[in-house]
């Protein structure tokens, strides 16, 4: 059980960010998996009064605050025209609706959970976290990052050209996934991220030019095996290393034959 001493609603990033600065102070978003944790907040951070609930779309970027929810991504016409409809598909398996009602996108990406189907499809896009004191920083970098105390404010996509599908496997509806893939096109270079191994998402970059120009069939089996064999992945209960191997191999085909026709 979590027990909080004190509520804070914060008027400004800046006293977010000198509250959060106490190892014993702790900002909620949507309290859905930190409440699932056991110990003693002495202050719980509350973002919800700085109007950071909003996607701003310009002709460059969209511009996600972090106490946005998974629903308002999943429901986002612009992002999910511009993503070919992977932040839909990323955000429809999550639990359910009224989670994503309440779930933000803010906590999401902070956590860096290795189940996270949030953070998977954010690192297949040309996109960047903005942090209070760090500045903004490639989402690819944060996920590699520890844990600091720093503020995330926003989630920053720019519209890249960009070519990209999302699929993940998972043993029951709304149940954590067993293997989540994302793979995109973007700078001209194709890249497949896989998350839920069980660690934090990572990239396989198409670094030998593999998938070439133009896919093929003889190109999509090549790059399956090549991520199947680059990709780090564990046992846990959901699956086992050599499962989430096959499974790699499986999606990262079937997002390609979406991408680039029948194979």
């Amino acid at each position: 059980m979590l027990t909080i001493k004190e509520f804070r609603k914060v008027s400004s990033i800046e006293e977010a960010y000198e509250l959060n600065q106490k190892k014993t102070n702790r900002i909620i978003g949507g309290m859905l998996w930190l409440k699932m944790q056991t110990g003693n907040v002495n202050i719980a951070i509350d973002l919800s009064g700085l109007n950071l609930n909003t996607i701003e779309e310009t002709d460059t970027e969209f511009k996600i605050g972090a106490m946005t929810t998974l629903r308002d991504l999943e429901l986002h016409a612009g992002l999910n025209q511009y993503t070919n409809n992977s932040m839909k598909e990323a955000m429809r398996h999550i639990v359910g609706v009224q989670f994503r009602n309440l779930a933000t996108v803010g906590g999401s990406i902070y956590g860096r959970y290795g189940f996270s189907d949030v953070l998977t499809v954010f690192m297949a896009l040309d996109a960047y976290v903005e942090l209070h004191h760090a500045g903004i920083i490639p989402i690819s970098e944060f996920a590699k990052m520890p844990y600091d105390n720093d503020v995330l404010v926003n989630i920053i996509v720019k519209k890249t050209a960009l070519n990209c599908a999302y699929l993940s496997h998972r043993q029951t509806k709304t149940d954590f996934p067993v293997l989540a893939v994302a793979v995109s096109k973007l700078h001209d270079k194709w890249q497949a991220v896989i998350g839920a191994t069980p660690h934090r998402a990572v990239i396989i970059a198409d670094e030998e030019n593999i998938l070439g120009e133009k896919i093929s069939p003889e190109t999509i089996e090549a790059f399956a095996n090549y991520v199947k064999d680059n990709v780090k992945t564990d046992s846990n209960i959901r699956g086992s290393a050599q499962y989430r191997k096959h499974l790699a191999y499986v999606l990262v085909k079937r997002a390609l034959v979406s991408i680039g026709g029948n194979a």
